[in-house]
């Protein structure tokens, strides 16, 4: 977490608005002391999804390094087939190696 002056913020704002876009929040201050805050921006929904009630997620959320899954809890994920077997991957291996040795 960064904090500036206002003088400062007023002569770089492109900076410290990327920074925030960055999930970083900043502090705004004024002779020393907090008057504001700049904080990336966050969708209202982010706030009812049942992993921000989990401090830790909460936080990653806010400061950018976590992302809240897009598909709601207790959806079932699309069967996944393998393209082909490990016995034929490992045959194709072993072709594509031969011209090593």
């Amino acid at each position: 977490m960064r904090s500036v002056g206002i003088k400062v913020l007023k002569d770089k704002l492109s900076e410290y608005l990327r920074a925030a876009q960055a999930g970083e929040t900043v502090l705004v201050t004024d002779h020393n002391r907090v008057v504001a805050e700049i904080k990336p921006h966050r969708p209202k929904d982010d706030a009812d999804h049942p992993l921000m009630k989990d401090p830790f997620f909460a936080r990653g959320v806010r400061e950018g390094w976590i992302t809240l899954p897009t598909v709601p809890p207790g959806t079932p994920l699309p069967e996944r087939h393998p393209v082909m077997s490990h016995k034929e991957l490992m045959r194709q291996l072993d072709e594509d190696r031969a011209d090593r040795f």
